[in-house]
């Protein structure tokens, strides 16, 4: 495989340090051109613009871009650099201008409904969409998918996406039966809606597996980001949801499977180390070596399998309800959560208000009609009216 350019958008964050790791071990594999962050951890991103010689950075908060370059010429001088040249965009559009510029990979792993712009811009220039946003096929599939060039344009980085596209490579499509989604659980697994009455931001920012951002973590919690999973697999396979299973596996080994039409389940495994999806996001079809540890079958083990209680934990049925409604539906699914979840993460409401705020909006919306084919301005005007709608529910609670 050619080296490959490539733009981390997201790149101070979770997904964004873990590519960091996998391009750091294979320099000869890919060269950084780019690089974009909301700007919270100035000397963070510095320090990747130096390491991995970034020719642009952009920077989300105006405010913060100043002391990035400042921070940029910090870092050059400790390592014995006189001078670092690098282009600064700042603003909301930064990173979506940044994901315009034609690389061969952007790997998008900004977090929320912000991404759906450097989404469009990514798939627009051409370049091969490594996507761990997937709130902006969320919310705007249609969109998504009329502005890809390509088949294999758009390569999933969630770790269950990843293994699907994986799974699906021992057959065709037209041999799939269903797709099953595993989910850890969460922290409140095996938990009754009375325990969750009063549970606090830091019970649920405890993810018994996976160590991820605020927001993913508390989505985890609550299930919504396997809603959100399960409304992006629909998308990404175009696989109808009552096709789509989820059960719960809290070893987080198995990372989902594929049932096909003979009987045969066909499953990814490996330890819960985001690193390999992200690696061949970055890489596909191909596959780099020694990117994550394997599972070690010397020693015993056991993986267990649950069904999913939809009486405490409804978000997949929202989920399901979302897709069935409209094609803007989705988007006010994934809207209204990002409220709540800020709402909660402020001490302003109780962990089981997010997803009941979330029902209820969801209910309230109108939505496109079949005929209609969705536009952006549809999908923002969707977005807007259920942050409005949520907090104005939010404040009668």
């Amino acid at each position: 495989m050619t080296q490959r350019s490539v733009i981390l958008l997201g790149s101070t964050g979770s997904i964004g340090t873990q590519a960091v790791e996998v391009i750091r071990r294979h320099p000869d594999r890919f060269r950084v051109v780019g690089l974009s962050a909301g700007g919270a951890n100035p000397r963070l991103l510095a320090e990747q613009v130096v390491e991995l010689g970034a020719q642009s950075v952009a920077v989300a908060d105006p405010a913060a871009g100043v002391a990035v370059l400042e921070q940029v010429t910090v870092v050059a001088a400790e390592r014995g650099l006189t001078s670092v040249g690098v282009e600064l965009l700042v603003g909301p559009q930064g990173a979506t201008q940044l994901a315009s510029r034609g690389a061969d990979v952007v790997l998008n792993g900004i977090t929320g409904s912000v991404g759906l712009g450097p989404t469009l811009a990514a798939l627009g220039a051409g370049s091969t969409l490594a996507l761990a946003n997937k709130e902006s096929l969320v919310v705007g599939g249609a969109l998504v998918a009329a502005a890809m060039q390509r088949p294999d344009q758009l390569v999933p980085v969630d770790s269950e996406h990843s293994a699907i596209a994986q799974c699906l490579r021992s057959g065709t499509r037209a041999e799939v039966r269903r797709l099953i989604l595993t989910a850890s659980g969460g922290p409140f697994r095996g938990r009754g809606r009375d325990d969750l009455k009063r549970v606090t931001s830091e019970q649920a920012l405890n993810h018994p597996t996976w160590s991820m951002g605020p927001v993913v973590t508390i989505n985890s919690a609550t299930l919504m980001n396997k809603g959100l999973e399960l409304i992006e697999a629909h998308l990404l396979f175009d696989v109808p949801v009552r096709d789509i299973t989820v059960v719960v596996h809290p070893q987080s080994v198995v990372h989902s499977m594929v049932e096909f039409v003979d009987g045969s389940t066909v499953a990814q495994a490996s330890p819960p180390d985001m690193r390999l999806p992200i690696a061949l996001g970055l890489s596909w079809p191909e596959r780099l070596e020694e990117v994550a540890a394997p599972c070690d079958w010397s020693t015993s083990c056991a993986w267990t399998f649950e069904p999913l209680d939809d009486e405490v934990f409804p978000a997949l049925r929202l989920a399901r309800e979302a897709v069935a409604a409209s094609a803007t539906h989705p988007a006010v699914y994934n809207a209204a959560n990002e409220e709540c979840v800020g709402a909660f993460l402020d001490g302003r409401i109780g962990f089981l208000d997010i997803v009941d705020t979330v029902e209820r909006v969801l209910g309230e919306h109108h939505g496109t009609t079949a005929s209609t084919t969705l536009v952006l301005q549809d999908v923002l005007a969707a977005e807007s009216w259920a942050r409005t709608r949520a907090h104005e529910v939010l404040a009668r609670r």
